[in-house]
């Protein structure tokens, strides 16, 4: 069985598409398990990994009043963070993830919690994650888990949607 990062080069290879990343609480997991594998270089373009809000606001385009009444753990965020991404390296698709690998925050979000941001040239999509391992290691290997496995559905329908019409 493909692991999610080949289906990703399967895809993008076949169509000339291509790929960003833009991560906080994965640290950069998701870019390592992409460019793991052989010719990665020929559809992924890169990452910003912004663990700081200055970085998310200043690279990356995200509204700091979003991030003040909402904080960084949020639907909002994560979209403006792969809407960001993508338009920064001009990639034709892109994921982001903002959470709590461990402890909880001000806003009511426990830990183990994960917001995703998956952008194409149709629009951006989120999605909720929650990994109860107890352990940041484990969760930060199911957020990035998570994260690739939305991205190859978010193409998959993508492009699928783009066959049919």
């Amino acid at each position: 069985m493909q692991s999610a990062e080949e289906k990703l080069k399967t895809l993008l290879v076949k169509t000339g598409k291509t790929l960003s990343t833009a991560e906080s609480c994965t640290g950069g997991l998701i870019s390592h398990r992409i460019t793991t594998v052989s010719g990665s270089s020929s559809y992924y373009l890169g990452s910003v990994i912004s663990y700081a809000n200055s970085v998310k606001m200043g690279v990356l385009g995200v509204s700091a009043e979003v991030l003040e009444s909402e904080g960084p753990v949020c639907s909002k965020v994560a979209r403006m963070m792969a809407e960001g991404v993508r338009k920064t390296t001009g990639a034709t698709y892109s994921v982001s993830t903002t959470g709590l690998a461990e402890g909880s925050d001000e806003y009511g979000n426990p830990e183990g919690t994960v917001w995703i941001g998956v952008s194409g040239p149709k629009g951006t999509d989120t999605l909720k994650f929650i990994s109860n391992s107890g352990e940041r290691k484990k969760n930060i290997g199911r957020f990035a888990d998570a994260a690739l496995d939305a991205l190859v559905s978010f193409i998959e329908k993508d492009l699928s949607t783009c066959i049919s019409e």
